[in-house]
């Protein structure tokens, strides 16, 4: 995890590029691991810890039409909050997830370790796809920070 945080701060400072998170089945942890790396406030913007529906809605304008038809745990539903990510914040780039850490809360069509990912930068550029992740719930939540900050530095050397 450290090399990956390191290969990502270098990536932002080099772009002079900011990032943010919407975070959902993480509750923070993308966030606070951006933020543990000193000098982070030179490409750290903000994060959104948007565990509800409502906070999805409030705070990355997510449409509740959306969340009626797709489900908090969608592509349609971390599409739309990573663009409110980057319309609610001064990032260049950004990383939404949601997904069902369990141990309750799977269904047939969405189990338990299901995670959808999106990453967005501000030139518009956007990428989305899910996981499957096995383990407990501490398990499925570090497999997502771990896809999730690689995504983003992926997306910045694109």
């Amino acid at each position: 995890m450290e090399q990956i945080l390191q290969k990502l701060s270098h990536q932002l400072l080099e772009r002079g590029w900011k990032v943010a998170a919407a975070e959902s089945c993480t509750g923070g942890w993308i966030a606070k691991l951006l933020t543990d790396l000193p000098g982070s406030t030179a490409w750290f913007e903000r994060g959104f810890v948007t565990y509800s529906n409502e906070a999805k809605v409030d705070m990355l304008g997510l449409s509740a039409a959306t969340l009626q038809q797709h489900g908090a745990v969608s592509e349609a539903t971390v599409k739309e909050m990573v663009a409110g990510a980057l319309d609610h914040s001064h990032a260049d780039l950004a990383v939404a997830v949601s997904g069902i850490a369990g141990p309750s809360g799977g269904s047939v069509d969405k189990p338990v370790g299901l995670v959808w990912f999106g990453w967005q930068r501000r030139d518009g550029r956007c990428h989305c796809e899910s996981r499957q992740f096995e383990g407990g719930r501490d398990a499925v939540r570090a497999q997502t920070v771990w896809v999730a900050l690689k995504g983003l530095s992926d997306f910045c050397e694109t």
